[in-house]
């Protein structure tokens, strides 16, 4: 029976092609596919974004509470979140930290997709038939945690351009745009400030990375494999969103600790590491403060996830398409 894995196009289920595989590239062009599809999905799920990092910092360790005695603020919901950020904020709110987003996508992504396939085939036997569903979780963990410490200086910019908005006037960073914000780090905190939240950044794409690209690769088999599904949109949209939504379920608690983290100032540091962070949170909040934001964040990984395999399998059959047409050797004039 003929089984297709992500990024299969032509292999049998004897194949271990690795995913993103094409006879027509080198492993090395999945890094421009991937870090471009990535790109093109950050773009569209940003405002989803931002309003978590909003959501996640809401109520964090009773800082909410203004100083004049005032009744602390209430918590809103994702729309009311959406709502309060376009109607202070306006239109342009929604989209603070965009270009950090599509930095830290180039360079956290691209390595994701590019090391994925390679690590793949490091792991693969000659004895196996097929390739076992825990190396491509293992294979999605390490390309993820490799990519997240490249991409961490472009999430750094990110999480306190889309945290500005939530600050007091005279307390706003107003980075101008990710550039400004790599700079003025480095000049008034010092380089390894980029780096700052790396530990919990790293798990955390270690989860999330390890949940979209192994879980997908494995749910598409099976549903491939049913007979109800041929390798369409929906296998591909039922295939993301179960990806996207274990992804979320895994890694949003680490997610809060590296949204909070990542947003501290100097002078002001309210956590001393991650586990203090994570403790602090649990012990204040509860349990479920480690997955405030879920919702919005859901919303953003499972679009995220369909747009960027989308964008990934068109990116590649156009480039593929492109190559064939126009740069053949075998093509006649």
């Amino acid at each position: 029976q003929r089984r297709v894995t992500w990024g299969q196009t032509t292999e049998n289920s004897t194949s271990k092609m690795s995913f993103g595989a094409n006879s027509d590239f080198g492993k090395g062009a999945q890094f421009v596919f991937g870090g471009t599809a990535a790109c093109i999905a950050s773009a569209a799920t940003h405002p989803v974004d931002l309003i978590k990092v909003r959501m996640q910092l809401q109520g964090e360790l009773n800082t909410t509470a203004p100083s004049n005695g005032a009744a602390p603020a209430k918590k809103v919901s994702s729309f009311g979140a959406a709502a309060n950020i376009a109607r202070q904020e306006g239109f342009k709110g929604l989209y603070k930290g965009l270009t950090a987003s599509l930095l830290r996508q180039a360079c956290y992504s691209s390595t994701r997709f590019g090391l994925y396939a390679p690590i793949k085939d490091a792991m693969s036997s000659s004895s196996e038939t097929v390739f076992p569903t825990y190396k491509k979780f293992a294979a999605g963990m390490t390309a993820g945690g490799l990519g997240a410490f490249v991409g961490c200086p472009g999430d750094v910019v990110m999480v306190r351009m889309q945290a500005d908005g939530r600050l007091p006037v005279e307390q706003r960073r107003n980075y101008r745009h990710v550039f400004d914000g790599l700079r003025r780090i480095v000049s008034e905190e010092g380089a390894a400030t980029l780096w700052r939240g790396s530990r919990p950044t790293v798990l955390r794409a270690m989860l999330t990375t390890s949940a979209q690209l192994g879980t997908y690769d494995e749910v598409k088999i099976q549903l491939l494999a049913s007979g109800y599904f041929k390798d369409g949109m929906p296998a591909h949209f039922c295939s993301s969103m179960t990806a996207g939504f274990l992804a979320t379920v895994v890694s949003s608690p680490v997610d809060v600790v590296k949204t909070r983290i990542m947003n501290m100032k100097d002078g002001g540091m309210k956590y001393t590491s991650a586990f203090d962070c994570f403790v602090k949170t649990v012990k204040l909040e509860g349990p479920l403060g480690l997955y405030k934001g879920f919702w919005p964040n859901f919303f953003r990984l499972g679009p995220h996830t369909i747009v960027m395999l989308m964008a990934y399998e068109q990116i590649q059959k156009a480039a593929t398409h492109v190559k064939r047409t126009y740069f053949s050797t075998n093509v006649s004039h």
